[in-house]
């Protein structure tokens, strides 16, 4: 018999205190510690029992291996049908065997039996009392009419009717998407031509599409402009201002070496240098906004370079309108001047297509207004510089083509007689529509709106409301006339009462009568909140002493000049002259 360790015993003592503990018994500890010689059916032989431990009743001994707990099998297989016995700590959750689908058929009207799971929940109370607790049976009943309740409850067959506000409101829903997608279309079509195409007048952009189809760094470039407000341009009028200055300069180089200059020199040149596409349309545009300034030809037999352009081909030229006092050497020159002074008047001509705009905005608003376009200074607020519609191209001169039909009246003259009726009718419709958009003439800007009286003025007096709108136009006007130095006065005005403040306490802190005006400007700059220069200063502290003569002087001393102030004066009466003084000069 091998010698036993004393390992295995404390191992064998272990596994009897844990099963002590779970099971509250001393039946499995005193089979654990059972003395050597007893009964033992296993293949591994038990250890002795410790000396000082008494021998206790016999029990049947588990035939396991010491230090190893018993898994969840061998517990089931300890009784017979997989029960164990004494207590258990997890009872099985067995479900009704009939169970199943809900059938169309009612049930029987039979009550329901409680499931085993709830008896099995409480085991003590079986045991205690032997009946089912009058909670549980509440519960099974309020279950069992719920069910009965469902089941008796007919399925819902109509639908509830739609309102019919509902379906108008989606159908016009569906009729606008249906409508925008057929523009969105349309302009896709447009474009693909507009690439392609030869000829044709451009047909102008609307105020509503463009602000919908241009990008937010267009429509709203008038806004964000860092500089006053004055006669602002769009941003498409921008664009082709300095598609004017690229092509007059490449012009010019060619022209100056008497070279012959053709489109396709300047279309690849403007695109170098701008980064955007150049068509002749652009061309077109610039030749109605300034068209004194080229002389546009079809020539042909022009020497090329380009394996796409044959030299018989015929090809847009531009030639350069000068005076006659502008030569150089016995011949017409482009100077850097003259380049100078055809750039300041396409400005002006730009300003003035968009002055026509902003007159006939004004001519529809509610009272109608008038402003001499010498005096105008801005625009008006309610102006959307950007909304302003393209400019019409003007027509270019084209190739000559003898023996080729462009049009559908060409066709439809050179094929009469030979094509059925249905063909005659369709080349006759054709003609017509063309005929009609190429007699359509762009129209001005969309003007506002007449202002009508909405349900929040309801029951104010019309009078009132027409003098109203009358002073708000005059203040409007006299906006738009003002002049930017007068523009430039009012800001300083109103840094006047602030200055003011600031000035006595320079006063107060030198307790000093005057003051030279290097060493003031230099303390007002430090007290100041918004940064400026000491020139800037000094004009503000002139235009203080102009405004209050008896409050600030000045005194030339030799070559020094001097500030006295009034310190006595009251420095809010001060600054309410000022303010007052502020206001007249605004509505004047």
């Amino acid at each position: 018999m091998a010698q036993l360790r004393l390992t295995d015993f404390f191992g064998r003592t272990k596994t009897a205190v844990s099963i002590t503990g779970k099971h509250g018994t001393r039946a499995h500890k005193a089979a654990i510690l059972t003395p050597p010689g007893s009964r033992n059916d296993g293949a591994v032989p038990t250890p002795p029992a410790s000396p000082r431990t008494p021998t206790r009743s016999a029990a049947p001994q588990i035939p396991r291996v010491a230090g190893r707990k018993r898994s969840r099998r061998e517990m089931g297989e300890e009784t017979p049908g997989g029960e164990r016995g004494g207590k258990s700590a997890r009872k099985r959750l067995e479900l009704p065997r009939d169970a199943g689908p809900e059938t169309a058929s009612p049930p029987s009207p039979a009550p329901l039996q409680p499931p085993t799971a709830s008896r099995t929940c409480i085991p003590s109370l079986e045991q205690n009392s032997g009946t089912t607790p009058r909670l549980e049976q509440e519960e099974l009943a309020a279950l069992q009419s719920r069910l009965q309740r469902m089941r008796m409850k007919p399925p819902p067959t109509q639908v509830p009717p739609v309102p019919a506000g509902v379906g108008a409101e989606l159908r016009s829903r569906l009729q606008s998407l249906q409508g925008l997608e057929q523009r969105l279309r349309a302009k896709a079509a447009g474009n693909g031509t507009g690439q392609h195409g030869v000829t044709g007048t451009e047909t102008p952009v609307t105020t509503g599409n463009s602000s919908t189809q241009l990008p937010a760094y267009q429509r709203f470039h008038a806004l964000a402009q860092d500089t006053p407000p004055g006669l602002t341009l769009p941003y498409k009028y921008k664009v082709l201002a300095e598609m004017f200055r690229s092509v007059d300069t490449i012009a010019g180089m060619l022209f100056n070496r008497s070279e012959t200059i053709t489109f396709a020199k300047v279309k690849q040149g403007v695109q170098d240098m701008m980064r955007k596409q150049f068509e002749e349309r652009h061309v077109g545009q610039i030749k109605a906004v300034y068209p004194t300034s080229y002389r546009f030809r079809q020539e042909k037999n022009i020497p090329t370079y380009s394996s796409g352009v044959k030299k018989s081909q015929y090809q847009l030229t531009l030639e350069p309108v000068l005076g006659e006092d502008e030569q150089l050497c016995g011949r017409p020159h482009l100077s850097a001047s003259r380049l100078l002074e055809r750039r300041k008047e396409f400005h002006r001509s730009l300003v003035n297509i968009v002055k026509q705009h902003h007159a006939a905005f004004l001519a529809a608003l509610s009272p109608p207004m008038e402003v001499p376009e010498d005096k105008l200074t801005r625009w008006h607020p309610r102006f959307n510089v950007d909304e302003v519609p393209d400019i019409s191209p003007a027509e270019l001169p084209r190739p000559p083509q003898e023996d080729k039909v462009s049009t559908a009246q060409e066709v439809l003259s050179a094929a009469r007689g030979t094509v059925s009726t249905k063909m005659e009718k369709a080349l006759a419709n054709l003609a017509l529509r063309s005929a009609e958009a190429g007699a359509e003439e762009p129209a001005l800007s969309k003007a506002a709106s007449p202002a009508s009286t909405s349900s929040a003025l309801k029951g104010v007096s019309q009078a009132l409301l027409e003098r109203i709108r009358a002073k708000e136009a005059r203040r409007l006007q006299v906006l738009m006339t003002r002049a930017v130095e007068q523009e430039e006065r009012l800001a300083m005005m109103g840094r006047l009462p602030a200055m003011a403040r600031i000035l006595r306490g320079v006063f107060v802190a030198e307790k000093k009568p005057a003051l030279p005006m290097e060493l003031l400007c230099a303390r007002m700059v430090d007290s100041y909140p918004t940064e400026m220069a000491a020139g800037e200063m000094e004009k503000h502290l002139r235009l203080l002493a102009e405004l209050l003569p008896d409050w600030v002087t000045f005194h030339a001393i030799r070559a020094d000049t001097y500030m006295k102030l009034d310190k006595n004066t009251d420095l809010s009466l001060v600054t309410e002259r000022l303010e007052k003084a502020a206001k007249e000069a605004e509505a004047h």
